[in-house]
């Protein structure tokens, strides 16, 4: 199979690329540097140059004859959002996406990639207390929902195409010492001064890199899937679970509560993804069998934290 990139250096596609090149499959990655995505990617892999992903098309030579595109572009966004991080949140991937669909549809019937799956977030449901959260439930109205509404609906787009399946992966929290939340949970619950935020009755829809990968490899091999998808494990806990269990893991203490206010003083309106959480259940993955390694929170953040 020849699966086309977007987003190939970040965490979840760095992660999806080897999982892909591993099982002979021929990745094509697009990166606006050809150098660093070398360095990053190694040479298995087929960087094709894409310089402005929210102003033009990628090279149609790039994925023209491909079976699929995985589209994973996106700046992050646990920082703090001033109006110009805001605007480029937003325009990271909805730009980019428009772009990419475009690039898809300039392309003859017989060369344009059959499958797209576009990734957005479990943010997409909003705050939504401790409801379990199915992949047909509906959009939130805060600032990360509305994102991702618009992005899903540029990739959505793309099912004008004839033939085309596309598939909206909702991925939740990746657990990672390279990025994300738990990445920066680390070193006050190391120090022993960590433990659970603003109450810690938010959930956290964690999964492990790992079936991140194997999610996405089963929503491109397997065309019962289509439409949203939730990508995270089956048993969502609460932020206090998770600082409980993370504690344990590293033998520290994690009793110390990081009040909702501190919080919203470090990172401004950002603290709300902290603060507000969704119970979300991978529903449409369960029901086609789809077996997760990392089903339970101790294990995966064990196994997570041994490799780091």
């Amino acid at each position: 199979m020849k699966v086309v990139i977007t987003g190939a250096t970040g965490l979840i596609g760095a992660s999806l690329t080897r999982a892909l090149t591993e099982r002979g499959d021929h990745v094509v990655a697009l990166s606006r540097s050809q150098a660093s995505a070398m360095r990053k990617l190694g040479h298995e892999v087929e960087i094709q140059i894409w310089r402005d992903p929210k102003l033009s098309p990628p090279p149609t030579g790039a994925l023209a004859g491909a079976d699929a595109v995985v589209n994973l572009l996106g700046e992050p966004v646990a920082q703090r959002w001033s109006a110009g991080a805001k605007q480029e949140i937003r325009d990271s991937r909805v730009l980019s996406t428009h772009s990419l669909v475009a690039g898809m549809r300039s392309l003859p019937a017989e060369t344009r990639p059959s499958t797209l799956i576009s990734q957005s977030a479990t943010g997409y449901y909003g705050p939504r207390g401790d409801e379990p959260v199915g992949e047909d439930a509906s959009a939130g109205e805060d600032f990360l929902a509305k994102v991702t509404r618009e992005w899903e609906q540029e990739a959505l787009a793309a099912r004008e195409l004839p033939g085309m399946r596309v598939v909206i992966s909702r991925t939740g929290v990746v657990l990672s010492t390279d990025g994300g939340a738990l990445a920066k949970m680390l070193t006050p619950f190391r120090l022993g001064v960590g433990g659970p935020v603003g109450g810690g009755k938010q959930y956290v829809p964690w999964i492990h890199p790992d079936d991140v990968a194997s999610a996405l490899l089963r929503c491109l091999d397997d065309h019962r899937l289509a439409g949203p998808v939730n990508i995270t494990a089956p048993e969502p806990v609460t932020n206090a679970e998770l600082s409980k269990t993370l504690g344990a893991v590293l033998n520290r203490p994690a009793v110390l509560p990081i009040p909702a206010a501190a919080l919203k003083l470090l990172y401004g309106e950002m603290a709300s993804i902290v603060l507000t959480g969704q119970r979300v259940i991978p529903e449409r993955l369960l029901a086609i069998g789809h077996r997760f390694a990392y089903p339970e929170l101790r294990p995966a953040l064990e196994e997570v934290l041994e490799c780091a």
